[in-house]
């Protein structure tokens, strides 16, 4: 199986007889490559003559990243991702063979949502990322502030009088992706920012309570008045990123959400209400079948939304508000 062919496939796909195929080829890649999927297959005495549509393919639980090096082949890694933790927590850790295959994918997803993008001054209000090491959210900004044809794009660590006057007095277009708290650091900061729009990317850090993310945009709407308040949803375990602009996720096309029963995890759906599954085939040389403890609706034209996290699961302040 020629590996450069189906990347080249992945990041081309037009419908979803296109995602079919190359999920297909993917599984039967990673079925036979990745040595814990394959022990987890047969745990669940799944072969693959048995899969015979997508929603038949075993989605390996998010946990394992934790605990297991996930890896479709045999290759020393060009760089580690680390998921975010309290102080002794075991964390995520995503190893990627070319780290050429997360730009394409981020790059191309960011495109479709922001097609001008390279116009807008870039800045990174993420203060709890920047402390620490392995942050795949950190790789990718930083990506999109070098890119940027504004020299103004940076990050941002602190809500500085300098920064402030910059945010209420220059009108060029502006896009800052905010972490939960440094967002509310600029409510109370009472800033009015000219002609941006705020990404949020979750967490709180256990600065303060936890807001649903409807909630935190109706503050931030309130205090802040930006052009447009969006969400990005995306973890270490996944290599994609779905962006919210509107009421729903919307994936990128090699991206697909699907619904879990949460009384019967091995079933899923393309549609309805569940814990969330997603192929993220962009994962190629790990894994792209993954179980999430995430909840949320999937909607019959693909977007998705999130309500919450299982129970039993531990709070990642990363991508997400919880209920």
């Amino acid at each position: 199986m020629n590996l450069n062919e189906i990347e080249h496939r992945i990041f081309n796909i037009e419908n979803n007889l296109d995602f079919q195929n190359v999920a297909f080829d993917v599984f039967k890649h990673q079925y036979h490559n990745c040595s814990t999927y394959n022990k987890y297959c047969n745990l669940l005495k799944i072969e693959l003559n048995t899969v015979q549509r997508i929603e038949d393919i075993p989605f390996l639980p998010i946990q394992f990243f934790k605990t297991q090096k996930i890896i479709s082949g045999d290759f020393e890694q060009e760089i580690t991702f680390s998921s975010s933790g309290t102080s002794g927590a075991i964390t995520s850790k995503h190893y990627l063979k070319d780290v050429n295959v997360y730009e394409k994918s981020f790059i191309k997803a960011f495109e479709s949502f922001y097609p001008n993008w390279k116009d807008f001054t870039i800045i990174g209000l993420l203060p709890s990322y920047l402390e620490r090491e392995g942050s795949s959210l950190i790789y990718m900004v930083n990506h999109l502030i070098r890119e940027s044809k504004k020299k103004e794009s940076t990050f941002q660590l602190n809500l500085t009088r300098q920064f402030i006057d910059y945010l209420e007095t220059d009108s060029s277009p502006k896009i800052i992706f905010g972490v939960t708290f440094a967002l509310l650091q600029m409510t109370e900061a009472k800033i009015q920012p000219k002609n941006t729009i705020i990404i949020e990317t979750g967490g709180m850090k256990g600065r303060g309570k936890e807001l649903t993310r409807n909630e935190l945009h109706r503050v931030l709407q309130k205090h802040l008045r930006p052009k447009a308040i969006h969400s990005e949803y995306g973890m270490t375990e996944l290599l994609s990123q779905a962006y919210l602009q509107d009421d729903l996720f919307t994936p990128p096309k090699w991206l697909k959400p699907l619904a879990r029963d949460t009384t019967d995890p091995l079933t899923s759906k393309l549609e309805g209400k569940g814990a969330l599954n997603f192929i993220d085939l962009a994962n190629l040389y790990s894994c792209s079948f993954i179980a999430t403890d995430d909840l949320g609706t999937v909607t019959k034209d693909g977007n998705f939304s999130v309500s919450g996290r299982i129970d039993h699961s531990q709070i990642r302040g990363c991508n997400l508000l919880v209920l």
